[in-house]
């Protein structure tokens, strides 16, 4: 399979592959495809692809687990497009991946611990810089509102501890809206994710703004030397409460009880701008240095509260107003009109490069224009939402700094590199590539160190040996040692992990081996000296190593025996010879016992033995 793992011979005809697949277009063959070349991974017919085929998506999963028990969580849904997967270039899935549902709506048991300050306090047990902290939300201005930002309590400092809340979290305190993966999602007044459940301007959830009463005038009374002086009482149960100083002043606005308990700026302090958790509900503090100081909350309160006004100098006027319950017998204002409006335009989605303005339609109350349900509405009479471009100037250079790449290495020190463009945004979704030179600011590395701590020991393998046997089933082997990452020390085999070890031995074979056969020796020496004779010779079945087999065929034995002829000698023995044995003759009494002296050899080579027999 060529297509998918490319071998090569060696120059020492060994076979090698560093298991990745042919280049596309390396031709091949199968046993139906006579000429193919590969294509991702496979072969087929030579000139041709596979046909494309787009995706199309599987099955939503079931929904998964809550991410909050209570106070209005989410849980999510995903599918894949896998049904089918696209193919042969054909196109990936269109839409979503993965979607979200409300869980877990019913509110919090009272006193039950903020969600976003549990997360912070998860990081109470975790150093800082080498120290640690008990962390508090932190949700000021100039911050993501769903990046969990913790501030430090009793020091004058936050920090990003993550850059993003569980889903479920609320954007900030006086809204419904919640986060999911790092982005701000609307929430209706029914806790539903993306509903378009609206609150009336007596905050009932889906009300026609009939259940209360809009309360609203002006206080300009003055004292003589100054002092605290009663403004407006609030009365249990208001919504939308905004008090309002009418121009700078060094007067300031106080809050407190009918008990005479201040909340805020009581007691000739001046209390810090910020939010104060009073009555039931947030009352947000400001007092900018250049506007008009105010106090705001959405209600309901929970008692009577009366606001003040610390005089310091003359009172510019004061400016209230907020909604009291009221109880009807009926089931709403019949008599009280409504009417679709557009809202005022929307702040522009982007500050340069092309933003969009919208003025969503809304149903509005005729008597008081406040906003209630759409239901309350004709559908059929909607106008459309209006847009307009905006902020369409190009944005001012600024660098684009991508993701860093993978380490090079994963210890011992390697590089990783990111790019980095001088880029101007010119519309809302084109770019234009400038200069280096037109990024004022410093421009950010592309290049730095990284995993610079030492290597654990490694195994090293060396070359594995030749197979041995030199045919059949056999084996290689192989040193692995335990090295040191630049390779130059040797350690105990024990300080490398015994589970990444690499085999030392693995099978091989060079092809069969070929089958025993007979071997035969030498032909021995004529038994007889003159005339007939034997003579004999070895015969063994060897297998290719040389060592005894059992498994050669017998009819192809060659024989180890066969007949002799000597010359005889016709010279008689002179007399004047010596008769006597051999000397090397050792077996002359055998040839005598077994009357052998009547042949020639045995007469000859034991003449003294065999006289006169």
């Amino acid at each position: 399979e060529v297509c998918r793992e490319l071998w090569c011979l060696s120059k020492s005809n060994r076979c090698v592959t560093n298991s990745i697949p042919a280049a596309e277009g390396t031709l091949c063959q199968t046993g139906s495809i006579e000429k193919g070349w590969c294509y991702q991974g496979e072969c087929v017919p030579f000139g041709t692809w596979p046909q494309s085929i787009d995706g199309g998506w599987g099955p939503w999963s079931i929904w998964g687990e809550c991410s909050r028990t209570c106070g209005g969580g989410v849980s999510s849904s995903i599918r894949h497009c896998d049904s089918p997967a696209p193919s042969g270039g054909g196109k990936y899935c269109i839409g979503e991946r993965k979607r979200y549902r409300s869980c877990n709506t019913d509110p919090c048991p009272s006193g039950a611990r903020d969600f976003r300050e549990k997360q912070c306090a998860d990081f109470d047990n975790m150093p800082f810089r080498g120290k640690y902290y008990n962390w508090k939300p932190y949700t000021g201005g100039g911050v993501k509102p769903c990046a969990l930002n913790c501030l430090a309590e009793g020091y004058n400092f936050y920090t990003e501890r993550a850059p993003a809340v569980i889903d479920g979290t609320q954007c900030n305190a006086d809204s419904l809206d919640i986060c999911i993966n790092g982005e701000c999602k609307h929430v209706g007044c029914d806790n539903i994710l993306g509903s378009d459940a609206k609150e009336d301007r007596c905050r009932v959830c889906g009300g026609d703004g009939s259940t209360c009463e809009a309360i609203e005038g002006f206080f300009n009374d003055s004292l003589p030397r100054g002092g605290y002086m009663e403004v407006i009482q609030i009365p249990r149960g208001s919504v939308h409460i905004e008090i309002r100083e009418m121009a700078v002043s060094k007067n300031y606005i106080a809050l407190k009880s009918e008990e005479d308990d201040y909340y805020i700026n009581g007691a000739w302090t001046i209390d810090w701008p910020r939010k104060f958790d009073v009555a039931g509900t947030a009352f947000h503090y400001k007092r900018p240095t250049d506007e008009p100081e105010s106090l705001e909350a959405l209600g309901p309160t929970s008692e009577n509260l009366i606001v003040m006004i610390l005089l310091q100098e003359q009172n510019l006027g004061i400016r209230y107003k907020f909604n009291v319950p009221i109880s009807r017998t009926g089931s709403g204002d019949n008599e009280v009109g409504f009417a679709w409006n557009h809202l005022p335009w929307s702040e522009c989605s982007a500050t340069c490069a092309g933003g969009v303005q919208k003025q969503e339609a809304v149903c509005k109350r005729l008597d008081d224009n406040s906003i209630v349900q759409n239901n309350y509405c004709d559908p059929d009479s909607k106008p459309p939402e209006n847009q307009r471009a905006c902020n369409t100037e190009p944005c001012p250079p600024e660098w684009f700094i991508g993701d860093w790449s993978e380490c090079s290495k994963t210890c011992d020190g390697g590089m990783r590199s990111r790019t980095v463009l001088c880029i101007r945004k010119i519309g809302p979704s084109e770019e234009e590539t400038l200069d280096n030179t037109n990024c004022l600011t410093h421009r950010p590395i592309e290049k730095e160190l990284c995993n610079n701590q030492s290597c654990p020991p490694q195994w090293v393998a060396l070359d594995w040996s030749e197979c041995t046997p030199k045919c059949g089933p056999g084996f290689k082997h192989r040193i692995v040692l335990c090295k040191s990452s630049d390779l130059l020390k040797t350690f105990p085999a024990v300080q490398c992990q015994e589970e990444t070890k690499p085999p030392v031995r693995i099978r091989c074979s060079l092809g069969r081996c070929p089958p025993p056969r007979w071997v035969a020796g030498d032909w021995g020496q004529c038994s007889a000296q003159c005339g007939l004779g034997q003579q004999m010779r070895t015969v063994q079945c060897l297998s290719y190593t040389g060592q005894a087999s059992s498994e050669c065929p017998e009819p192809l034995r060659p024989p180890s025996m066969q007949q002799c002829e000597s010359k005889c000698d016709s010279t008689p023995i002179s007399n004047t010879e010596e008769c006597k044995d051999v000397n090397k003759v050792a077996y002359c009494p055998l040839v005598l016992k077994f009357k052998f002296c009547s042949r020639a050899y045995f007469r000859q080579m034991c003449c003294k033995t065999c006289q006169g027999h």
